[in-house]
């Protein structure tokens, strides 16, 4: 049976933004990629494990993209913030994408709130012989058809494009333009402060992703102290939606290990 999914609006700091929550048990904080906020197959599969809080990040949705938004750190002190204000503890911090590039400022910030860390095709670090996936020049289609390696479900999406909200996609549009437009998806310094990360590590990789490519893998493995892998062939960029299964289940047993 599918955990109730219960969405509200968290004001912090003077800044109102939504929230979803479903399931009980350790607290496991999800960030969104560049695609905005969505409640997964991934996150329903995660809530019959975890306590799963997914906020919608800044300047996505319907909301105003905030003055003081102006770099993905920015947004990582805010959740930081976020996490004092809702005292969360002990924390599991997962971000895809774009949400894993916040992840990650996260936690060279402060783990003091933070017992592991996943971070799933995270954004953030560039290497020179694999370039990002340029998401600012794609159409709607290409976009698509470039996150997913399954191109089964790539059709499905995209039969399903013209029910979306054309303005939300828009604000989307704009807010990670804000983040990631110059320079294009990462923080040339983040991976100097990478040894900072001093918690468990998982990296979720797709060997196929067309976005944020494999070989970025390499800079987070070898500056995180406590990182590992999980690699996954024939996989894109979309891990939420093509590889749901495996990355619950890989990430079931680290519940009994956190603490509720």
């Amino acid at each position: 049976m599918a955990e109730p999914v219960k969405e509200s609006i968290a004001d912090v700091g003077g800044y109102k933004f939504r929230i979803a929550e479903a399931g009980s048990g350790p607290t496991l904080f999800f960030l969104h990629g560049a695609g905005g906020f969505n409640w997964s197959p991934l996150l329903q599969r995660l809530a019959t494990d975890w306590r799963v809080i997914a906020p919608e990040h800044p300047g996505f949705g319907r909301s105003q993209i905030p003055d003081w938004m102006m770099s993905a750190g920015d947004v990582a002190f805010f959740y930081l913030d976020v996490l004092a204000a809702l005292d969360l503890r002990d924390v599991h911090l997962v971000g895809h994408s774009i949400g894993g590039w916040i992840a990650a400022e996260i936690a060279i910030r402060s783990t003091e709130r933070l017992s592991a860390l996943t971070l799933m095709a995270p954004a953030g670090v560039a290497v020179p012989e694999a370039p990002f996936g340029d998401i600012f020049l794609w159409g709607p289609e290409e976009r698509v058809r470039r996150l997913y390696h399954d191109q089964k479900l790539a059709d499905e999406r995209i039969r399903n494009l013209p029910k979306q909200d054309i303005d939300v996609a828009l604000q989307n549009q704009a807010a990670v333009a804000r983040l990631a437009w110059n320079p294009r998806l990462h923080n040339p310094q983040l991976a100097r402060w990478l040894h900072r990360i001093k918690i468990p590590t998982l990296l979720i990789w797709g060997e196929e992703d067309q976005v944020v490519p494999f070989a970025c893998r390499r800079p987070f493995l070898e500056q995180i102290p406590q990182a590992e892998l999980m690699a996954l062939p024939a996989s894109g960029h979309a891990l939420h939606a093509e590889r749901a299964a495996e990355i619950a289940a890989r990430l079931a047993p680290l519940r009994q290990e956190a603490r509720p």
